[in-house]
């Protein structure tokens, strides 16, 4: 990989107008030298072509036709994917500042990192930050055991060998849990490595923001595409892991200092180390 990868950002849109222009400018402002950015527009009715049209020089690709849906959208969108890290950008969230470069810099630093992600971070629809929460470690068990809420796709990414590895698609059939289910697809071959760094901000809006108004329906999809995955999975390290989280509940939290258990609850939930800035070396390393 060279010290600039090709980054791939996939934005899907429809009907955005009123941040679809910051979203973009997220993008092409970070100044990243080997960047690969792809709008797909589902034939918005607002302005949203004309802001589009106004950056199209600085796009490698966009289109605007009718869809079945933000996942069909960004699937035709990865489809045009080159890129040796991908990721995407909804039209009303956006990339931080010089994210992208620290990005490339994980990657480069540690190659057995296949994905990533990196702190939570929220904005209201005034640009305000209301929320910054570093990020916790994850284990693909967190979600056999319905404890999911919430890995960050703004700040998410991945190496374009784990999509292929996955199957290279995201499902298109859901209508609101698809990341939820690309995720579960790459916890099958990879390990999430969370960083205490922001890479993008999520927008709450007031109105008409699916992955707020529709949360018992994005459940309802994520416990479905739980069960099946569960099938060959083994039932006694479920069985345990379900037990030694009741016991440490606030109550009894006593039993997290047990060291037998512990040391089994650690090596089953089989946690990534956490990742962070060291200001000494300028590079990201493990922090246990």
């Amino acid at each position: 990989m060279s010290f600039f990868p090709k980054i791939s950002i996939v934005t899907p849109n429809y009907n955005q107008e009123k941040h679809l222009e910051q979203t973009i400018l997220s993008v092409i402002n970070q100044g990243y030298p080997n960047l690969e950015y792809i709008i797909i527009d589902g034939g918005s009715t607002d302005n949203s072509l004309d802001i589009i049209h106004k950056y199209s020089e600085l796009l490698t690709y966009w289109v605007s036709e009718k869809d079945k849906g933000m996942y069909d959208a960004l699937q035709k969108g990865f489809n045009q994917c080159t890129g040796d890290i991908m990721g995407w950008i909804n039209s009303d969230d956006f990339l931080l500042p010089n994210s992208l470069f620290v990005i490339a810099k994980i990657f480069n630093e540690h190659k057995n990192i296949k994905w990533l992600t990196g702190s939570s971070t929220s904005c209201n629809e005034n640009n305000q930050f209301v929320v910054s929460q570093s990020p916790r470690i994850w284990s693909k068990f967190h979600f056999y055991l319905d404890d999911y809420q919430w890995i960050s796709q703004e700040s998410t990414f991945w190496k374009k060998e784990l999509w292929y590895k996955s199957g290279a698609y995201i499902e298109t059939s859901l209508h609101y849990a698809g990341d939820f289910e690309l995720w579960l697809r790459f916890f099958r071959h990879e390990k999430l490595y969370s960083v205490i760094a922001p890479f993008g901000c999520f927008r709450f809006r007031k109105y008409n923001q699916i992955s707020l108004n529709y949360i018992k329906e994005y459940h309802k999809e994520a416990r479905g595409l739980i069960s099946k995955e569960l099938v060959n999975k083994s039932k006694f390290d479920l069985y345990f892991l379900k037990i030694y989280n009741r016991l440490t509940k606030p109550r009894t939290a006593f039993f997290k200092n047990v060291p037998f258990l512990k040391s089994i609850y650690y090596k089953i939930m089989d946690f990534p180390l956490l990742l962070r800035y060291n200001r000494a070396t300028d590079s990201f390393d493990y922090y246990k």
